[in-house]
């Protein structure tokens, strides 16, 4: 019955006008790359210019969504799916009417489901589907057997990454794993860059670099200023862009989101991200 009732109401927001999210990963090859502040500012600036955005923790057990916002959740993925609670049960409000569902603690579970639990916790997120305009999923850091199953669902994928050497290598053999497997619209993404000519630089060593080796065009996002205001948020437990909105970093967080939605092209129905979802990992 319960899924039936599901069934039914997203064909009525189908039939309403409604239309699917757009969904995006935000990855990173390699941890301490500021990886998730830069998915929850990205978020709420999208919020902030009145798009309907949940931002996912599915960083299970690692996750810090949270804690930059300077909050404690006590409903997550986690007790979601071992109370079977209804998705609506633990999604939370954040500033600029942010949805976000924390990742809770504990292991990683969500990607070592049984049957019946992953058949759950599918039928829920099918439930906001028809919610929002963009559904972004902030990953773990690097990529397991299990977790590129939701990065290759997905509509898009930002990839975070500093110009340290260590970070841009990640960041290539992350693309290319994620590439061999399926083609898949990149964004990059540059953190705690130094200068303008360093991001220059940094963007068309990778572009030129998946473009000759796996020959494929990997498109920038732009890039984010090194900048102290980011510390001071962090300890504070804000956001950047609403702790110090005339920072350096906010305004590029600004120019970056104003770039992204510019790009977009007029909404329409997306790829069916539920429907990939549910074959990769029913192939587990």
């Amino acid at each position: 019955m319960g899924d039936q009732a599901a069934n039914l109401r997203q064909k009525m927001k189908k039939l309403q006008g409604y239309q699917q999210a757009k969904t995006l990963a935000v990855v990173s090859g390699k941890g301490g790359v500021g990886k998730s502040n830069i998915a929850l500012n990205f978020s709420l600036s999208l919020a902030k210019k009145g798009k309907k955005v949940l931002l996912f923790d599915l960083d299970v057990g690692m996750g810090n969504i949270d804690v930059l916002l300077g909050v404690t959740q006590n409903q997550s993925i986690v007790t979601m799916l071992e109370k079977n609670l209804s998705i609506y049960g633990i999604i939370e409000s954040g500033p600029y009417s942010l949805s976000y569902i924390s990742g809770g603690t504990g292991q990683n579970q969500i990607f070592y489901l049984n049957q019946d639990r992953l058949d759950f916790f599918l039928d829920q997120l099918q439930e906001v589907f028809y919610d929002y305009d963009y559904i972004i999923f902030d990953m773990g850091a690097g990529v397991t057997r299990d977790s590129i199953h939701f990065i290759l669902a997905v509509d898009e994928c930002v990839l975070v990454t500093t110009p340290e050497p260590t970070s841009l290598t990640d960041a290539y053999a992350m693309v290319k794993h994620i590439l061999l497997q399926q083609p898949l619209p990149f964004y990059l993404l540059l953190n705690r860059v130094q200068s303008r000519k360093q991001a220059q630089e940094m963007e068309s060593r990778m572009e030129q670099a998946v473009k000759q080796f796996l020959n494929y065009d990997i498109q920038s996002l732009g890039w984010i200023p090194d900048d102290q205001a980011v510390m001071e948020a962090v300890i504070h437990q804000e956001p950047f862009i609403i702790h110090n909105p005339k920072a350096p970093v906010s305004k590029a967080m600004n120019r970056m989101v104003n770039h992204y939605i510019g790009d977009q092209p007029k909404k329409e129905q997306q790829s069916g991200f539920l429907a990939k979802l549910r074959h990769f990992m029913k192939e587990r």
